[in-house]
């Protein structure tokens, strides 16, 4: 599939009809043009818990994308402020929310999206590139329709 028109966008068939959440967020990553993306969901524990991902993460990252604290990373932040966070460039990042792990990836461009169940937060969907990249408002939104579809990938609490 070709990348997104944003001006005209609806969510591609491709990614509502996924079978299960790593096709879903591959899809995603093309539609997008984006080259590695996470798809976390809220656990009864209060944290985030990977569900998908796509892409070259290393080990010891991932060790540290598994299970993330709310407040922490692009991902906590999104989760807490139940907002977009993004950045231009991850490397240039003097926040500090970026971590020094999503740093070593030699990713960029990236955006972390709530995925909302009406209005409450249960997980986030990030994708980034490899090279400098700001997200508009259109993609935003867009970004935030697809994690909304990506609910029925969402694990039910015990």
């Amino acid at each position: 599939m070709d990348a997104i028109d944003f001006a005209m966008a609806t969510i591609p068939s491709d990614i509502v009809l996924a079978t299960d959440a790593t096709i879903a967020l591959s899809a995603i990553i093309r539609a997008f043009a984006a080259h590695t993306g996470t798809l976390h969901f809220l656990g009864t524990d209060g944290m985030l818990h990977l569900a998908a991902f796509h892409g070259a993460i290393p080990a010891p990252v991932m060790e540290h994308i598994r299970t993330i604290a709310i407040g922490k990373g692009m991902a906590g932040v999104c989760a807490e402020l139940n907002e977009p966070v993004s950045w231009c460039n991850l490397n240039r990042d003097g926040s500090g929310v970026v971590q020094s792990g999503a740093r070593s990836l030699g990713l960029a461009g990236s955006i972390v999206v709530p995925v909302r169940s009406g209005a409450a937060m249960v997980g986030t969907l990030g994708i980034a590139n490899t090279g400098e990249r700001t997200f508009t408002d259109a993609e935003t939104a867009l970004l935030i329709e697809c994690g909304s579809s990506l609910l029925r990938f969402r694990p039910v609490p015990a």
